[in-house]
């Protein structure tokens, strides 16, 4: 056990941080004797939304390498609904029995970050958006956090420990004006020694009213300004946008960009997009809700089985070019015209390909590109 309170990844590959009731039950049918072949589907009944962006594959499927299973999903990126099957697993139950709890908590919260982030991606209209919320969860998930952000289609993170080939994003902190004895020498200094590459977007709402302080800004050479008030004012947020576009196109400064962060929603952005050049988003990405993945037996020995609110059968999902879903019993032939959704990725615990980061943010931008 580390210094902090965490599981590692030998604890989770060991199943030592499942629910005590699969030990149980795996400890109760081998005394029966009993562990039959199984077919399970994880579907999500509800959504916070009206679709989801399914995330969380890779981890899953470093969890049931080794395993004697067969393992069909979605591709990671794909647009979902609800009562669509994601994964399919084959293989005796108690094989995997006890890998649940973990399964499911790969995909329910990675899932839940990449479809907010996707939301929120669809709103900003082509306006760039960062994350930078992995300070409001744990360090320990900050990679994941922003992965899965990532894959849900914003254009960068924060957080140093963001996967390679995730370009990082940040400006300044409030700390950071504050160590100065007035905010233009912050922005000269941040000027003179951020490498070249560092946008010089200034922070520009910490002691004055935000139009001075960008106008200031913009004199000293910022390329754009950063307000971060929208939730720590009483004012009207639309109307302090207004000033302070107006002073900076006035005063000669209309490539000077807004950069806008603090507390913003899915709405918030569509308020403001067609004002703000860029969005920075932290708990509305970071701390999303969950998507409520369960994990379900649809058929034992080869024979269809369901417990009551489920649908029975092994199902395929399958997608036409406008996006519509069609879901259909296995078996049962579907359009010309429809492609199926559902891949195999392990077969007899052999894993046969893994996802991309890339080409999963790739199916995102693509699936939701007219979505809102």
């Amino acid at each position: 056990m580390g210094i902090f309170h965490t599981v590692d990844d030998n604890e989770i590959k060991s199943c030592e941080n499942t629910d005590i009731y699969f030990v149980r039950t795996s400890d109760i049918l081998a005394l029966e004797g009993k562990n039959p072949v199984v077919t399970v589907e994880i579907t999500a009944q509800n959504l916070p939304d009206e679709w989801g962006v399914f995330c969380g594959l890779d981890d899953a499927l470093s969890l049931l390498e080794g395993l004697p299973v067969d393992v069909y999903a979605m591709p990671e990126g794909s647009i979902f609904y609800r009562g669509e099957p994601v994964i399919r697993i084959s293989g005796h139950y108690s094989d995997f029995a006890k890998y649940e709890t973990s399964l499911l908590g790969f995909i329910c919260h990675a899932s839940g970050i990449a479809t907010s982030a996707a939301i929120i991606k669809a709103c900003a209209a082509q306006r760039p958006v960062y994350s930078f919320g992995s300070r409001r969860q744990h360090p320990a998930i900050s990679r994941m956090i922003e992965r899965s952000a990532w894959v849900g289609g914003v254009n960068g993170a924060s957080s140093t420990s963001a996967p390679a080939g995730i370009p990082l994003a940040g400006t300044m902190p409030h700390a950071f004006v504050m160590c100065f004895e007035k905010p233009l020498d912050a922005w000269l200094a941040f000027d003179r020694h951020a490498p070249g590459d560092v946008p010089r977007v200034m922070l520009c709402d910490t002691y004055c009213d935000e139009k001075r302080e960008a106008l200031d800004a913009a004199k000293a050479g910022a390329s754009a300004v950063r307000l971060d008030t929208p939730s720590s004012r009483k004012g009207d947020m639309r109307q302090i946008l207004e000033e302070v576009r107006w002073e900076l196109d006035i005063n000669g400064f209309p490539d000077v960009g807004i950069f806008l962060s603090g507390g913003l929603t899915a709405d918030d952005i569509l308020k403001y997009r067609d004002i703000v050049d860029a969005f920075g988003v932290g708990g509305s990405i970071a701390n999303a809700q969950v998507i409520d993945f369960s994990l379900d037996i649809v058929e034992i020995e080869e024979k269809i089985y369901s417990k009551r609110g489920k649908k029975s059968g092994v199902k395929e999902v399958y997608e036409f070019d406008n996006g519509d879903h069609l879901l259909l019993p296995k078996g049962v032939t579907p359009p010309e015209d429809a492609k199926p959704m559902i891949k195999i990725f392990i077969k007899d615990g052999q894993i046969l390909t893994k996802p991309d980061m890339q080409k999963s943010r790739a199916r995102v931008l693509s699936s939701i590109e007219n979505m809102i």
